[in-house]
């Protein structure tokens, strides 16, 4: 049986007395999420323009937009979605049938899948470059974990990004999703970290604020952040503590 890198609490606290530290380790690593955290897609309304090839007027708009609003509680589409992130076949079948689901969207199905895994609709946060450039630049060890139905590194290839890299961890490739700890347990032995130093930054607080579970540090983003956008990220650098040296040493200069 492994033992867990969380001490087991009863209702009051710990149940067994832990030895007393400075404070938490310092970060060493960072995990992120991919959609949501990193990048987001274009707006669903260009991608359908862009399915369909041909002009869409905003009433026909709405009537494919509402139709996949509904879509979300369509039965065949709620049980599509189980299980979505556990294989590449999984995956298409949940978006396809979620497109499908609008009529006169249904022919265009995987053309709007195939956009999903096309680096080019994917768009970075505005502060998404700068945050990754600071991290690396700071030495902390940077790993993707993320639930997806295909490989991520030409997105961020594509982009610039991927070598600000080191760990990859795609949950079709495992066969499970977050908040499964084997998949962050996975990316931080990749990078050569414990638990307790590694923060996992992502957008979904059962999915990546399961982390914690696991042993990690966990921050959640707001929801609801437009495509190309500032995310937010600065508080991930003040999270893993980039730029407080610099901001001490400052302090104590001012002061003399």
């Amino acid at each position: 049986m492994t033992r867990s890198p969380l001490p087991v609490c009863g209702p009051e606290g710990p149940l067994r007395a832990t030895p007393s530290t400075q404070g938490p380790s310092p970060v060493r690593a960072v995990l992120f999420d991919f959609g949501g955290t990193l990048f987001q897609m274009g707006s669903y309304a260009d991608r359908i323009r862009a399915a369909l090839r041909r002009p869409v007027g905003e009433r026909e708009m709405d009537e494919f937009l509402n139709g996949l609003e509904t879509g979300l509680t369509d039965p065949d589409v709620v049980e599509a979605q189980r299980g979505r992130d556990v294989s590449s076949r999984a995956h298409r079948h949940a978006f396809t049938t979620w497109y499908a689901s609008v009529r006169d969207l249904a022919p265009h199905a995987e053309a709007l899948y195939a956009q999903l895994q096309a680096p080019e609709h994917w768009v970075p946060y505005a502060d998404t470059r700068s945050t990754l450039a600071r991290l690396t630049d700071e030495g902390i060890a940077l790993g993707v974990v993320s639930d997806v139905g295909w490989d991520l590194r030409a997105t961020f290839a594509h982009h610039g990004l991927d070598r600000h890299f080191t760990s990859w961890v795609h949950s079709y490739a495992y066969g499970t999703e977050k908040p499964d700890p084997a998949l962050f347990g996975h990316a931080c032995r990749e990078l050569g970290v414990a638990p307790a130093e590694t923060l996992m930054v992502g957008d979904h607080p059962a999915k990546d604020g399961g982390a914690a579970g696991a042993g990690l540090r966990a921050y959640v983003l707001p929801a609801g952040a437009a495509p190309g956008a500032s995310r937010g990220l600065d508080a991930v650098l003040r999270l893993a503590g980039v730029g407080q040296a610099c901001s001490a040493q400052e302090s104590r200069v001012s002061r003399t």
